[in-house]
Parts: C-alpha cells; structure tokens; sequence
C-alpha cells in the first residue's frame, strides 16, 4: 500500500475528490469548470446539472430563472428597438441638415457682430456695474460647429418637443451685442397717422383704434420708401396710451418711457391665463431689462386677490400695466396691440422679446438676443409652426379647432388668393414655411421691423384676430420690395427656452378636480343603507390538504336557506 498512489480527499463542498496537481500538469482548483475535460469531468457536469435541476423545482430559483429568460427577452427587444431608432436617426438626421443649408444660404452667420470695449459700454444703456466680460477680442464663436442632434424616433411621444440649443454666457451675449443697430433697407424714418375724430372714414374696415384704413391706403404702405407714414394703431389722442383707446395710466407710460435696451412683455386680458414667473433670469438681466405685464381691470383684481406676492402692482419679476377704455371686444385680438405695436408702446426701447402669457421664460434673455438676432444678423425672429408650412392647412385647421368664425376665415382666405396667395412649395424656396408659431417674438426696434408689425397688425385689424394667416402676406409684399423678411427658426428650439403652461380657467378645473375624491360606483348588489359593497371577487386563498391536517371539515348548517324559502 506504501507504493500505491495516495487517494485524493473529498472536499467537503462539492463531494468530489481532489486531483493531485501532478496527474494532469494542473491545479486542484483548475479542475472545476466546464472546460476540464475526461471522465472526471463528465461527472463533475452531470452533477452540476442535478443540482441546477433540484434548483430549478424550487420556488425562489425557478422565479429567478423566469426572470432571467424575461431579461434576456427585453434586451433583445431593446437591440431591435435602438436599431429602428438609429434608422429614423438618420432619416431625421438628413432633412435638418437640409433644412440647415437652407438657413445658412438665407442669413449667413459668417459676418459676426463687432466685439464691444469697456467704453463702448460706458456709452450705451447697460449698466456697467453689474457687467463682467470673461472675453473681449473674440475671434472664433463659442457655438461654432454645434448642431442640433437628430431626435430618436419614440412611439410613444409623437408630438413635438424641445431640441437643444447652444446658448453663451450672459457676459459673452452682453460682448456680443452690435454697438450699432441694424441697417434698415431703403427705409430710413418711418412716422404713424394721427387723426382726431372729425376727419375718420367709418365706411371704411377695421376699427376706430386702427383708423379705418381703406383698401386704397393698405395698398398703398406696401410701396416702401425711404421715409412713410403708415396706420399703426393708436390713431386718436396725444401719444400712445392717452385718449387712444388701450389708454394706460400716465405714472406707468412715464417709467415705460424710461426703459431703455431691452422690454420683455406679455399680457393677459379677460382673467384668462395665470402669471408665469421667469427663470433662470441673470442679476444682468434684473438689473438691465425691463419686464411688463399688461392687464386689464378685471385681470389685475383678481391678481391682487389671489397672488401673495403682488405688491406695488408688481408680482414678481412683472411690472403690472392695466389697461382701461379696451378698443376691442375680443380680448385675443386686444392682447394683439401689445403684441405687435411693443415700438409704439415703448418708444426709447432698442430690442424686445414678447412671450404668450400661456408661456413661461426658462432662459435669460439676453441668450435669446445673441442666439436668433445677433449670431444671425437679423432684426426679427419667430418660430415657424411645428407641422403645419400652409396658409390654407392653418386656415382649415382654425375652422376645425373653433378658433375663430369660419365665414370669415374663408372670406379673408378668398382675398389673400385673389391678391396671389398660393399653397406652399419647395418652389418657395429660400422661405422655409408660410405659417409661424406666433407665441413668441424677438426682435429689434428699427425702421423696417416697425413697418412689418405695423402692417401686420393692421391685417390683424381688418380681418381676423388669427395673425397666423396674414404673416406671409406681409412678408411676402414687403420682401418683394426690399428683400428683408424675418428670419424663422425651428420650432424645437423656441420649445428650449419657454414652457407651456395651461390657462386659468383649465387650471383651476384641474385643481378642483383633485381636491374631490372620485365617486365611487355603485354596486348592483349594494343594499340600502350599508356602508361598503361587497367584493366582486373573492380573494383567492390557498386551502391546506386535508389529509395532512387529519381532520375532516365539517360544513355549516344552511339556515339562511330555510329561510329564505
């Protein structure tokens, strides 16, 4: 037995003997494994498996083998989804770069704006105290290069959404901003018709505030010189806001006078939207900008019964403006005025942002200026509508929604397309779309921005309050004179700095709505006067066997039976 090989010991995990490192050339721990191959090694599988197939009949392994197969199910599903994805990526991918072309080929963003100095500041309406410039010779922009990344294809989220946008710092936009404004085609000076109630023409269309314009007049503004008086509202009274119709209190058009650089404003007429608080606004921005909301009496008495945070008829970052002696009836085609006429309401004003009251602001500014105006050496800037490129699809879709009446929808259809007015085509091409997203609108106070707002606006005052259709008319006739039109911009990107919000009215359903628990439906099989139905199903309980138990069940006697028969 001295001679005999030593007989290997059993571990006491497995059962199985340990070779000696000599017999194979390898260690005892190399013995274990799928790999060893040879006879020992066909039993160590067959073990194995045994013990994996005891496993399997228990509870708590077969759950984690079911759920093994689930998760290797859905990361298949996964690696067929992110290819569908990266398909439609491309797809995406190849018309924004199209799209791109298109922009590049209309405002050409190779000619940046002149880098401002210290004493060019000094000079200006920007508080110098509260500026910090991280740079001052720019050569190269900080977003050159960037470019929107194609969207991933969702099923589950068809709709539009925000794109990313890159933006500078508020030192950088504030270096950036041009120390000259903006060269006006061919228009140099451009002055408003004053009138007083004696010399108006009410067979004319439109309105008092607007000035009746005949069809002779409107005409007549398209033909674009180098200085024009043109209507623009406010046609009656000193100045703007004073015996005009939209009449303001002469305190607030006094600090309106004062506000210089930049006006970010909104308003709200017939209490119907709540007040939306910016953010992400800069001490620059605080210090520099000037934020007015405008109001009319019964908007602004709710506002003082229901915000806490109104004081001095300021809620917040907004300077409160109410509006008395309102010219219109519709309080849509009101909010119109502010909308459009900002340069007549703000006469020292050099830029302006407007925003939707439904809309919340989530970016400062200041990054708007130098993202759509500045980088792109325009003087107006709005978002084109996400779906919708068509004068006549937009017209059928606000008859479809309601939105206006459809009489005159179609009337003042039928008068664009005898003026022209044709379907969108890539035969349109530079123009990217006939219809904006009207919500927000950015935009610098020159002589030719003035006019287009004016005439839009008088558009707006002649037929419906839906300024969506009569936006391409007016570019349209005043590009054909001069060549300037308003630079549109993707609707994604006006989705990244502001934030949809619901209206009042909706609002407050929505919060009521919660504070009432839901009612409970009632059962069939509810008596009158209890409290609780009973159960439609009853919860399943897993009875033991009765032979383990050694007892034998007894039922119940069935009185309720008896007496119910």
């Amino acid at each position: 037995m001295s001679g005999a090989a030593p007989l290997g010991l059993r571990t006491g995990s497995s059962g199985s003997l340990a070779l000696p490192a000599a017999a194979g050339g390898r260690k005892p721990g190399a013995a274990r494994g799928w790999g060893w191959r040879g006879a020992g090694g066909e039993k160590e599988r067959l073990q194995l498996l045994h013990r994996a197939l005891r496993l399997v009949g228990r509870r708590g392994a077969g759950l984690l083998l079911l759920l093994a197969v689930a998760s290797a199910a859905l990361l298949c599903s996964l690696f067929a989804v992110v290819k569908d994805d990266t398909t439609s990526s491309i797809i995406i991918a190849s018309n924004y770069e199209v799209t791109k072309a298109i922009e590049n080929s209309v405002y050409p963003s190779t000619a940046r704006p002149v880098v401002m100095s210290k004493d060019q500041y000094s000079a200006s309406d920007v508080n110098t105290n509260q500026l910090h410039l991280s740079f001052e010779n720019l050569t190269n922009h900080p977003c050159d290069g960037f470019a929107v990344p194609p969207t991933l294809f969702d099923k589950k989220r068809t709709g539009p959404r925000p794109c990313p946008v890159c933006y500078v710092s508020v030192d950088e936009a504030f270096a950036l901003m041009p120390p000259q404004a903006s060269p006006s085609p061919v228009l140099q000076n451009l002055d408003y018709v004053s009138e007083d109630s004696g010399t108006a023409n009410f067979s004319n269309q439109g309105s008092v505030f607007g000035g009746h314009v005949s069809l002779d007049q409107r005409n007549k503004s398209f033909d674009i010189t180098s200085s024009m008086t043109v209507n623009c509202g406010f046609v009656r009274g000193k100045k703007p806001g004073q015996g005009t119709g939209f009449d303001i209190n002469d305190d607030d058009l006094l600090e309106m006078e004062k506000c210089r650089g930049l006006v970010v404003a909104s308003a709200i007429f017939g209490n119907y939207d709540m007040i939306q608080h910016p953010r992400n606004v800069s001490e620059l921005s605080k210090a520099n900008a000037c934020f007015y909301m405008f109001v009319d009496e019964e908007t602004m008495a709710y506002v003082k019964n229901s915000s806490s945070l109104y004081k001095d008829n300021e809620v917040g970052l907004w300077r409160l403006v109410v509006v008395r002696n309102l010219p219109y009836e519709d309080p849509r085609r009101t909010g119109k005025i502010p909308k459009l006429l900002l340069h007549r309401l703000f006469p020292n004003v050099r830029f302006s942002v407007w925003i939707d009251a439904k809309l919340q602001l989530v970016v400062d500014p200041y990054l708007l200026l130098e993202r759509f105006l500045w980088r792109k050496n325009a003087s107006f800037a709005i978002s084109r509508h996400y779906s919708r490129f068509d004068v006549f699809e937009e017209a059928e879709a606000n008859k479809a929604a309601g939105k206006y009446d459809n009489a005159s929808i179609d009337e003042q259809i039928d008068f664009y397309r005898n003026e022209g007015l044709t379907h969108y085509s890539t035969a349109k091409l530079p123009i990217t779309s006939d219809v904006p997203e009207g919500c927000v609108i950015i935009r610098e106070h020159v002589p030719i921005s003035n006019l287009f707002t004016c005439l839009w606006f008088n558009e707006v005052d002649r037929f419906t309050a839906r300024d969506q259709i009569s936006f391409s008319t007016v570019r349209d006739k005043i590009r054909a004179k001069v060549g300037w039109m308003p630079q549109m911009f993707l609707d994604c990107e006006r989705r990244n700095f502001v934030v949809q919000a619901y209206h009042r009215e909706l609002l407050e359903q929505m919060i009521a709505s919660r504070r009432n628990a839901p009612p409970v439906e009632p059962s069939r099989r509810l008596k009158p006067g209890s409290r609780k139905a009973p159960p439609s199903k009853k919860p399943l309980v897993k009875r033991k066997k009765e032979k383990k138990s050694g007892r034998r069940r007894v039922p119940k006697p069935v009185t309720w039976a008896m007496d119910a028969v």
